[in-house]
């Protein structure tokens, strides 16, 4: 069964930064993945990341958008937690 991965990001503007996280999440692991994004009726500033349920990236808390290494890195890890425990 693949892993749940929710995306809720802002819908005044943010959706080419979820199709390019969902791509760059596809391509790290090939099939193992249930990527969806939500985008907000109205501008909210959100781009917030859960991985099985798990809240693991918030813009709104202060991680800004997924925008390099480090913070990608952060999701992985927390992807492949998740998948470990099954």
């Amino acid at each position: 069964m693949a892993l749940a991965v929710r995306v809720v990001y802002c819908g005044a503007g943010y959706k080419s930064k979820y199709l390019q996280l969902k791509k760059k999440l596809e391509d790290e692991f090939p099939g193992r993945l249930d990527i969806r994004g939500e985008g907000t009726p109205q501008a909210t500033g959100f781009f917030e990341v859960t991985v099985a349920g798990k809240l693991v990236h918030s813009k709104k808390k202060g991680d800004g958008y997924v925008d390099t290494e480090s913070k990608f890195l952060k999701l992985v890890a927390a992807i492949k937690a998740a998948l470990a425990q099954g």
